[in-house]
C-alpha cells in the first residue's frame, strides 16, 4: 500500500521558496544542536558549523524578497508550505521533550 500523497505545495515565489526552505534547514540544525535532545557533542558541533551558513542563506532570501520588493510575509501561503514540509515535526524538535515520569 502506497503512503497518502502529499498536498501540492502552494505557489510560491522563488525567493519565498529560498525562505522556507533555508528556515527549515536552520530549524533542523537548531534541533541537532539542542541540548535538551542530542546525544553527542560531534553531531552538535557539526550542526553548529552549518547553522552559519544556513543562516547566511535565511538572511540573503529575506533581503531578496525585500529588493523585489516583496515587502510582506505571507504568512497563511508560508504556513501551508512549512506544514506541507513536515514542518511541525521538524520544530518540535526545537522544544524541550516531555518531562519523563519514571
Amino acid at each position: 500500500m502506497l503512503p497518502p500523497e502529499l498536498p501540492p505545495l502552494p505557489a510560491l515565489t522563488r525567493a519565498e521558496a529560498e525562505f522556507v526552505d533555508a528556515y527549515l534547514e536552520v530549524v533542523d540544525l537548531l534541533g541537532r544542536i539542542n541540548p535538551a535532545r542530542t546525544t553527542h557533542t560531534y553531531g552538535a558541533l557539526r550542526a553548529a558549523q552549518a547553522l552559519v551558513g544556513r543562516a547566511a542563506a535565511l538572511k540573503d532570501a529575506l533581503t531578496l524578497m525585500h529588493i523585489r520588493g516583496e515587502n510582506e510575509v505571507y504568512t497563511q501561503t508560508l504556513t501551508e508550505a512549512l506544514r506541507v514540509l513536515d514542518g511541525e515535526r521538524r520544530t518540535n524538535r526545537l522544544t524541550m521533550p516531555p518531562v519523563s515520569t519514571s
